[in-house]
């Protein structure tokens, strides 16, 4: 028997699950499993998923398939057109031939919780990497606008990871915005999550900031580094005592700690990738 290709059993794949002229969401199977702190899905068919998606908590409680509220569907017609409203311009679009949302809406009732972060990793075959690669990791709260949380690209296919202080939509898009508007971007939400904190605690990161944003005007990357590390560093050592740390179902108060650790993971990607493709 001939086999196909990993990537070209990818496409008929999703042939099969798109019928032609389909204007409608195609909701895809998710099968769940859960060991530790760690969740696995597998997205698709059973037997060739087209995406694994791997969450890994701190420190979770009342992790379990049913508290995670996991679903996932491959986007089309008019749904394709209403999500350009919540993407951050016409540069940044769903990626073909995998136009997939997972939405991740913990029910209140689960009881689920966890401290500072959750990685997030898409692996998927449909997708071929590429060094330089466009590809992104993007979150959104329900019907909110999208943004990029990605802190690593890796081959096998594409191993696309991210890190977030909670949930709810994510998506694998092509982010074609110039790197420095993207980094301006996520510095300035920085600015914002930390200003809402109280002055002992705003203080000492709004500087850690200054210094990434004068070595930035500088082009000193490596500065600007060692201070986003710095920042990330004040920040785990505050964490769940003068910053809380606790995201949990249902719970409108925040997560302020992993807000802050993954804006800096991201904010740090992004400027290693302007030092190596965008300068």
């Amino acid at each position: 028997m001939t086999r196909l290709p990993l990537f070209a059993s990818g496409l008929l794949l999703i042939a099969g699950l798109l019928p032609a002229g389909a204007t409608t969401a195609q909701t895809l199977p998710v099968n769940v499993a859960i060991a530790g702190d760690t969740a696995t899905v597998a997205i698709g068919a059973p037997d060739a998923p087209l995406v694994d998606l791997t969450l890994n908590f701190d420190q979770a409680s009342n992790l379990s398939a049913a508290n995670l509220g996991i679903s996932a569907k491959l986007l089309t017609g008019s749904e394709l057109g209403a999500l350009a409203t919540r993407l951050p311009g016409p540069a940044v679009h769903l990626t073909q031939p995998l136009p997939l949302m997972i939405t991740i809406e913990p029910p209140v009732a689960g009881g689920l919780s966890f401290k500072k972060l959750v990685r997030v990793e898409l692996h998927t075959h449909v997708l071929p990497y590429t060094a330089g690669s466009t590809l992104r990791v993007f979150k959104a709260p329900l019907g909110g606008a999208f943004r990029d949380i990605t802190d690593e690209l890796s081959p096998g296919s594409v191993r696309a990871r991210g890190t977030t202080d909670g949930f709810s939509q994510f998506l694998l898009v092509s982010d074609l915005r110039p790197s420095q508007t993207v980094v301006a971007g996520k510095l300035a939400l920085l600015r914002t999550q930390v200003d809402a904190l109280p002055p002992p605690q705003a203080g000492p990161l709004d500087a850690y900031l200054d210094t990434v944003d004068a070595a930035l005007a500088a082009d000193d990357f490596t500065a600007a580094t060692v201070a986003v590390d710095g920042f990330r560093e004040r920040v785990s050592s505050q964490a769940g005592t003068g910053i809380p740390q606790v995201w949990s179902a249902g719970d409108h108060a925040g997560n302020p700690a992993g807000a802050l650790l993954a804006g800096a993971a991201t904010l740090r990607f992004s400027i290693d990738y302007q030092r190596l493709y965008d300068p």
